[in-house]
């Protein structure tokens, strides 16, 4: 068994397609810490936004850009653009040691990589923050419209993961649509809240849960048919929406959930390959994260490319059929969603011979 946990280990670790390229930046003027992880080139340069989170360790910095940058790769073949997957995470507490200096810094380190990989926003960025970051580079997407960018990426993103959300449904109910559906969305920031918008307008019901206090009130005040719960992973819900951090579907989790179907927007939703098959057995339906939530990365990619936002709305609907087929050939061939998934994205990077 493979036993290294250093950079190299953990790559093996996550797949067979190992990281071609992972950057370690400090900046001592500005205190920043930041790693940026290249997986695959493959289609295109790595795309992936920038996390920036207070991680109690170094490792598991590491970790999340490893596994965050790999599920890129896998989210931008499925997703049929011409991008790669990379990740990268800055080291601290957005709240305390964001600073335009650290953010410039950033920057410069990103444009050393000479294109190979751009940014875009995550966890604890956003438009302002990126508007910064392209004052130094021209690698960054996702900038606000008055920058000359798309501006935030959360309602599309929202969008796509309701479109697979009624794939969803019409493979477990036989209709595309959550009307009288109890939906229960976990972490209401803006991805969660453009949900909601959206299910309820569907006619669906909805229950919700954070750990911001502050966020449970605004969604309350917006719309107070919206019920507040502690946790809705494992309430009376016909569809469980992760959308805070990954992570939260385990082996132990799998056992208790009620819902028959999970469909959000958190990135690597699965805490190890086993917790799929637990939920097949007992029937749940998993829409692969990576497949999901690939409304916002279709948005900037679009931006790069200089589309229309009708054009670039209209590929995220795309993400309806492809979810449906997805789901479809997993029940043909007796395999999960999520290896059906990884089969669908490797088909597209195994046409193109890899070669950095």
């Amino acid at each position: 068994m493979h036993t290294d946990t250093g950079v190299f280990g953990r790559s093996h670790e996550l797949s067979s397609r190992r990281h071609e390229q992972v950057v370690f930046c400090e900046d001592d003027r500005t205190g920043l810490k930041a790693i940026i992880a290249i997986h695959s080139t493959t289609l295109g340069p790595a795309l992936g936004g920038t996390r920036f989170y207070p991680y109690a360790r170094e490792s598991e910095a590491l970790q999340d850009a490893l596994r965050l940058s790999w599920g890129m790769t896998y989210k931008a073949a499925a997703a049929g653009v011409t991008l790669g997957g990379g990740k990268a995470v800055i080291i601290g507490d957005p709240a305390v040691d964001k600073t335009p200096e650290l953010l410039a810094a950033y920057a410069r380190f990103v444009e050393t990589l000479g294109g190979r990989y751009i940014t875009a926003g995550d966890v604890g960025t956003n438009t302002d923050d990126l508007d910064i970051i392209g004052r130094h580079t021209g690698y960054v997407t996702g900038r606000s419209t008055a920058a000359g960018g798309s501006g935030d990426s959360a309602r599309l993103t929202a969008l796509g993961v309701f479109n697979a959300m009624r794939a969803g449904a019409e493979s477990v109910w036989g209709t595309a649509s959550l009307a009288k559906r109890t939906v229960g969305v976990e972490g209401v920031g803006k991805v969660g809240r453009e949900l909601i918008d959206l299910l309820l307008a569907d006619g669906a019901e909805v229950c919700v849960s954070d750990v911001n206090d502050a966020a449970l009130q605004l969604v309350s005040q917006c719309h107070p048919s919206v019920r507040l719960l502690s946790s809705v992973a494992t309430a009376p819900v016909d569809v469980y929406a992760p959308c805070a951090m990954g992570g939260t579907l385990t082996t132990t989790s799998a056992d208790a959930i009620e819902a028959t179907l999970i469909c959000g927007a958190a990135n690597n939703q699965l805490a190890n390959p086993l917790v799929e098959q637990a939920l097949t057995e007992r029937g749940i339906t998993w829409i692969p994260d990576f497949v999901a939530n690939a409304g916002g990365l279709i948005q900037v990619a679009g931006e790069l490319r200089s589309a229309a936002p009708a054009e670039v709305e209209s590929d995220v609907a795309g993400i309806f059929p492809r979810c449906r087929n997805i789901i479809t050939a997993a029940r043909a061939e007796g395999i999960g969603t999520g290896a059906a998934a990884n089969r669908f994205a490797e088909r597209r990077l195994d046409a193109i011979p890899r070669s950095i």
